[in-house]
C-alpha cells in the first residue's frame, strides 16, 4: 500500500508497517520520559510543601530576609568582640599576672612566720618585691623594682626565692 503522503515527503517506497512500530516505538519512549518527570515533579513537590509547610511565599521571604539581617548582626558583634579582646590583652599586658609569695621567720627566736617576701610581675617580668620583717621591736617593710626579670638591689634569699616562684609561672 502506497501513502500519498509518504510519497510526497520523500518516503513512498517504506512500508507502512515499519514506519507506524517506528513512531509506536517513539511514542513508547516517550511515555516512559513523560512518567519518569511526574515522579521527579510529584518528589520535587513534596519537599517545596515540606519547606514552606504554613507558610505563604510572602512570610517565607521576610523570615530568609531577618535572617539575612540576623547574621550581618552577628557579624557585626563578632566583629567588635575581637577588637575588644585585642584591647584586653593589650591592658593585659601591664597587670601583675605572676605572683611569689615567701613566708619566713626573721629573726630565730620568732615563731609563726611572719615576715614575708612578696613579688608581683607583669607579662614582661616587669614589677616589684615588698619585703616585710617582723621583729620584736616592730615590722619594717620595704620594696625593690624588678625590669626584665632583674633587680639592680641585691636581694635577699628569701626575696630570690619569691622572684623565682613568679617568674616560673
Amino acid at each position: 500500500m502506497n501513502s500519498k503522503i509518504l510519497s510526497d515527503i520523500g518516503m513512498g517506497s517504506w512500508d507502512i508497517g515499519i514506519v507506524i512500530l517506528a513512531l509506536a516505538g517513539v511514542l513508547f519512549i516517550l511515555l516512559i520520559i513523560c512518567i519518569v518527570l511526574s515522579i521527579e515533579l510529584s518528589k520535587l513537590k513534596k519537599r517545596y510543601n515540606r519547606f514552606s509547610q504554613g507558610r505563604d511565599g510572602k512570610s517565607l521571604e521576610k523570615e530568609i530576609g531577618s535572617l539575612f539581617n540576623e547574621n550581618a548582626t552577628i557579624r557585626q558583634l563578632a566583629e567588635t568582640n575581637r577588637k575588644d579582646i585585642r584591647v584586653l590583652y593589650k591592658k593585659m599586658e601591664n597587670t601583675f599576672q605572676k605572683v611569689g609569695l615567701i613566708k619566713y621567720d626573721a629573726f630565730a627566736q620568732m615563731g609563726g612566720k611572719l615576715s614575708f617576701s612578696l613579688v608581683l610581675l607583669d607579662e614582661k617580668d616587669n614589677g616589684f618585691v615588698i619585703n616585710s620583717v617582723h621583729g620584736t621591736d616592730g615590722c619594717y617593710t620595704y620594696s625593690k623594682e624588678i625590669k626584665a626579670g632583674i633587680c639592680n638591689l641585691p636581694l635577699g634569699d628569701e626575696e630570690q626565692k619569691a622572684l623565682n616562684m613568679a617568674m616560673q609561672k
